[in-house]
């Protein structure tokens, strides 16, 4: 149960540090890995915004 609780948070967590790390370390596909990576967590808000209102 409690695993099931966490998971996707953990995971845009996890997300969350990749591309916070990809960012501060290259350019070029680090750049577009850092993009993709923390809008991740910008989409969750919005989707779970989006949800609540309904």
């Amino acid at each position: 149960m409690i695993r099931s609780t966490f998971a996707l948070p953990v995971a845009i967590a996890l997300l969350s540090i990749l591309g916070l790390l990809s960012a501060l370390t290259g350019d070029g596909g680090r750049d577009l890995l850092s993009w993709i990576a923390l809008a991740v967590p910008v989409a969750a808000v919005g989707w779970a915004m989006r949800v609540q209102r309904r």
